[in-house]
């Protein structure tokens, strides 16, 4: 299959790994796939934004900024149609990015069918975490390329139902989750009884993620055994959190590695006890709890219905009350009291990783065959989706 990914991927960060995971999964199967995309994306460093769009957001009126954001759209669609004209496609598979409606734009105008893989109400994101200037017009822009395309991909049921809500119809929506490579991750170490016992964060650290709350649950932590943190990555939240340490009389049990390139990862991970995921926007996948799960690791996580999505209480992890200041700590004393609780819940969220095929590769065959459909229901007549008015509903 001759697959056209579109995307607007200007930065390497969770963004640009389930991207390059992605077409690589999609090219080790055989099918042909080319990338339609910033040309800064190959020349970002890990963990690195494109310098030009900070500058811009930073120098020009909110407002502003997006309707420039807006105004890319225009050379960005000419680059993805001029592409379609030349590779043509049996499928455009597109990453949802806000103001972009390259690929809604050329699926109609070449009667292609589009695949968008949504990972977030981007509208509502940036209005809480980075600010909107213009948020009527980005939401309804985000909505008008969610109902342009042919199937949408949310990486959860909860994301389902907003693009529910954004008037996609059920029948177009399939939910493909995040995922790994799993012969990256070799059979997990047998688990032992360690002092101190390591507790582990992977990602890019930013301020939501809870860190700080981990940090302050440390320095009360009484023992045995004692504790230290491995926080695997790099972030806007990383000076705060390391001065945070250092005022709390914790900073020699507090490692940060900085950013890791992805062939680290495994044995970076391997290395914890207990790996941790203290707080996570209501509707994602997170990547970090793949990984965890590949690695065997025993895993916390807040109890909400997106995490139950993957992990089950008990089972595959134990799962708090994010309501509750105490509920991560209350996990961690059991798991730190028990090596065989630990093993046990490490060996069946890396047996769930096999039983679900929650793996790239998985998630590329997925994809495959629902882009087989769309094609064979253009075979049989069916009207196209890309066919309405661009307008859309307002």
């Amino acid at each position: 299959m001759k697959i056209l990914y579109s995307h607007r991927i200007a930065s390497r960060d969770g963004q640009g790994v389930h991207l390059d995971a992605m077409v690589g999964a999609l090219r080790a199967q055989g099918h042909e796939v080319r990338l339609v995309g910033p040309a800064s994306y190959d020349q970002a460093q890990l963990g690195g934004d494109s310098p030009w769009v900070g500058r811009l957001r930073r120098a020009l009126p909110r407002g502003v900024a997006e309707l420039a954001e807006l105004a890319y759209a225009l050379p960005a669609t000419w680059r993805l149609a001029r592409a379609a004209a030349e590779f043509q496609p049996d499928v455009i598979y597109e990453r949802a990015n806000l103001y972009h409606l390259a690929g809604r734009i050329v699926s109609w105008l070449r009667d292609i069918p589009l695949l968008l893989e949504v990972n977030a109400p981007l509208a509502e994101e940036r209005a809480r975490f980075g600010g909107l200037g213009l948020p009527r017009l980005a939401a309804w822009i985000e909505r008008l390329a969610w109902r342009g395309a042919h199937r949408a991909l949310p990486v959860t049921e909860v994301l389902a139902g907003r693009l529910l809500a954004g008037g996609v119809a059920r029948e177009r929506i399939a939910v493909v989750p995040n995922g790994i490579h799993l012969d990256e991750f070799p059979e997990p170490p047998a688990i032992a009884e360690r002092d101190p016992l390591v507790l582990g964060f992977v990602g890019f650290v930013r301020d939501w993620h809870g860190l700080d709350g981990v940090l302050r649950g440390m320095a009360e932590w009484q023992g045995p055994p004692a504790l230290s943190l491995v926080v695997v990555g790099d972030g806007p939240a990383r000076a705060s959190l390391e001065r945070q340490a250092r005022e709390l009389g914790i900073a020699d049990r507090v490692s940060f590695t900085g950013l890791a390139e992805r062939e680290r990862i495994p044995a970076l991970v391997a290395g914890f006890d207990v790996a941790l995921q203290p707080a996570s926007v209501p509707y994602a996948s997170p990547l970090k709890v793949f990984e965890y799960m590949a690695a065997g690791r025993a895993i916390v996580a807040p109890d909400q219905p997106n995490i139950r999505e993957v992990l089950e209480e008990g089972r595959t992890a134990l799962l708090f009350d994010p309501r509750d200041p105490r509920g991560l700590w209350q996990a961690v004393h059991r798991l730190a009291s028990s090596a065989g609780l630990r093993a046990r819940l490490g060996a069946a969220a890396r047996g769930e990783v096999l039983r679900r095929d929650l793996t790239w590769e998985g998630n590329a065959r997925r994809v495959v065959a629902i882009a087989e459909a769309e094609i064979a229901a253009l075979g049989r007549g069916r009207p196209r989706r890309a066919r309405l008015p661009l307008a859309g509903r307002p």
